[in-house]
């Protein structure tokens, strides 16, 4: 399993959201987040904007979907046919297990579920 971890415009989140939901990966976790990337901030004048906002959306999904996963959020979240400065990145991690609380289902990378006593 693989956690893609989408950080996005906050006015590019709908249109991500709808791109994964169409093509299938409905389950996203969604943050408003700030930071700043390479370029250090926006300046505008005397005055340097280093807290600039962004969304901060967390999918899991199986191995084998994370390419289409990452392409479907690069169409939707990129501004303008080439993209632009601030349009956000996308970071991948592998995800060893997860548990569902209400059922204390584990579900494994290996493709083990087993259920879970509290």
């Amino acid at each position: 399993m693989i956690m893609i971890r989408s950080v996005v415009r906050p006015e590019k989140v709908d249109a991500v959201l709808a791109a994964l939901m169409e093509a299938g990966f409905p389950a996203v976790t969604k943050m408003s987040v700030v930071g700043r990337g390479k370029q250090r901030g926006l300046k505008i004048g005397e005055v340097t904007y280093d807290e600039i906002p962004k969304e901060l959306l967390l999918t899991v999904v199986k191995d084998q979907d994370k390419d289409f996963v990452i392409k479907t959020v690069l169409k939707a979240a990129r501004t303008g046919d080439k993209g632009a400065y601030g349009d956000g990145k996308i970071f991948v991690s592998p995800v060893e297990e997860v548990y569902t609380i209400s059922s204390g289902i584990k579900e494994s990378a290996s493709g083990e579920i087993e259920e879970v006593q509290p």
